[in-house]
């Protein structure tokens, strides 16, 4: 047989080195998240702000999510998390690996889903992944394929469209704690969502990429209805944590939505060619003036100003 050339050798080399070192990476990375937890264990702030770091979320949820479950009763640890990508970012893995939680995610991208499927947490704990596109018409079959009781530890919602209206149509889980992504463009205030679409993608919906989601005060609106409290959000001004009703103790602060907002500082706006134009402050807003919004509470649909 002949030997394949030095370029393709090389090739070869380097894509071995280059799994190696993330290995390395990741290791070291979780070391450091054990590490903070055990310093932050002592810490009984209610203010999920002083609880924030990173190991393997994209911003401070990994803190967070130590603290809540360890102040929050937990009778079963296990999370549902999609929207996950290739689950290198996210907000459950450290919770997976260092506390030994079973996983379910699901992602659109079936190339996301076989990556999650060669890493070596995968077989080292107890995950599932699943590939599918989300739509409030099938989350209630998608979520029945995990195999969990419906108490669940820890619900993520991360889609970059649906998010609202996905959650409203999860009925048979009753997770004890909810992680939802809000936009922060939208304000505090206003309850508001994007109206449905079931094949809603954020980068065709509008070229900015700010037309998305919906607002913390609507998703706080939608939780009280399914009986959790706000508790607070992260600082980047992304994410609001739920706690259910019957699990809210003196170790947390229930907030208002205006409380638990953060003005987003990242910047991911894009013109009219798809080039980045690293728009800040209300210029976000009016990048997305006229589109139509949801109200939650009134049930109108308008555009916004």
């Amino acid at each position: 047989m002949a030997s394949r050339p030095p370029f393709f050798a090389k090739w070869g080399e380097a894509r071995v080195k280059t799994r190696r070192l993330n290995e390395e990476l990741d290791l070291l990375r979780f070391n450091q998240g054990v590490i903070l937890s055990k310093l932050d264990s002592g810490n009984a702030s209610p203010q999920l702000a002083d609880h924030e770091f990173k190991v393997f979320s994209q911003w401070g949820e990994d803190g967070i999510l130590q603290f809540l479950t360890r102040v929050v009763p937990i009778a079963q640890r296990t999370f549902i998390e999609f929207g996950v990508e290739d689950f290198s970012e996210s907000n459950c893995r450290f919770l997976m690996q260092k506390d030994n939680w079973r996983g379910f995610v699901i992602d659109g991208s079936a190339d996301n889903v076989k990556s999650i499927r060669r890493a070596p947490y995968f077989w080292r704990h107890e995950l599932t992944a699943k590939q599918a596109f989300i739509t409030r018409e099938n989350i209630q079959e998608l979520l029945a394929e995990s195999g969990f009781d419906a108490d669940l530890g820890v619900l993520s919602i991360d889609i970059d469209g649906n998010d609202y209206h996905v959650w409203q149509a999860i009925e048979a889980f009753h997770p004890r704690i909810v992680v939802c992504e809000y936009n922060s463009v939208f304000g505090p205030a206003d309850s508001i969502t994007v109206p449905y679409q079931a094949d809603f993608q954020r980068s065709a919906a509008h070229h900015s990429n700010l037309y998305w989601g919906a607002s913390i005060a609507a998703l706080a609106h939608l939780a009280s209805t399914k009986g959790y409290s706000l508790v607070g959000g992260n600082i980047a001004g992304n994410n609001a944590f739920f706690v259910r009703n019957d699990l809210v103790n003196g170790n947390l602060a229930v907030c208002t939505p205006a409380e638990a907002h953060e003005i987003s500082r990242y910047r991911e706006s894009r013109d009219a060619e798809g080039k980045a134009n690293w728009l800040s402050g209300d210029a976000r807003r009016r990048a997305i003036a006229g589109l139509p919004v949801l109200n939650v509470v009134t049930g109108e649909t308008r555009t916004l100003d």
